[in-house]
């Protein structure tokens, strides 16, 4: 189950960019409280993947008060910035192909995963003191997944399916990349269903087939 301390984490933070110049500097910030990997990125106008690339030796899930963080230069150019986003981006881009989907839609994907799947639901202790939210600060719904950022970046569109489930559209979901939890680590998704935690138990461990959708 998705131990989510989605926390913990951000910032008073202070760029040191050099006024006079053309191209500003790299800053660095020092983590305080509440704030996250996704408000710093929305403060300083840097694209959450390249944030999260720049810090890679940090745990997006376990800030601690006190850390030091990279703040990549607003004065980068768009192909830099774009390199570093794509920099540990683990998902291999197949050829790709057509697959059908809920509702008998036709669905263009990149790539196609076998990973294994988990489930969480929005209770208060499967996701710390935030509740029922994602990374971002959305609602949990139907179609939300938690993901290792390092092997699928956030903000990912995937159609899943392949699991047993009460709580699920039988057919698969389209499914989006927006949380992220302590004990998600590689091949390993959890997907959020309605209902108990002692409901989402009966989910255990599955197989699961995903594909990247562009």
């Amino acid at each position: 189950m998705k131990k989510a301390f989605l926390a913990s984490a951000a910032i008073a933070l202070s760029i040191t960019l050099s006024a006079g110049t053309a191209h500003a500097s790299a800053g660095t910030h020092t983590v305080t409280n509440k704030d996250t990997f996704w408000t710093l990125s929305q403060q300083y106008k840097v694209p959450l993947q390249t944030l999260m690339n720049a810090n890679a030796s940090v745990d997006p899930m376990n800030l601690q008060i006190g850390m030091k963080l990279s703040i990549p230069g607003q004065g980068q150019s768009s192909e830099t910035m774009k390199a570093m986003a794509d920099s540990t981006t683990a998902i291999p881009l197949a050829s790709g192909g057509h697959v059908q989907g809920p509702g008998g839609y036709d669905y263009t994907y990149t790539d196609q995963m076998s990973l294994t799947a988990t489930a969480y639901t929005a209770a208060a202790s499967e996701n710390g003191k935030w509740g029922g939210v994602d990374y971002f600060g959305n609602k949990l719904k139907v179609g939300t997944i938690a993901v290792d950022p390092k092997m699928i970046p956030l903000g990912t569109k995937l159609y899943i399916t392949g699991y047993t489930y009460d709580g699920l559209p039988s057919v698969g979901i389209i499914a989006t990349a927006t949380d992220m939890g302590g004990s998600i680590k590689g091949n390993r998704i959890d997907i959020f269903v309605p209902g108990s935690t002692q409901q989402a138990m009966k989910f255990g461990i599955q197989n699961i087939e995903a594909y990247i959708l562009k």
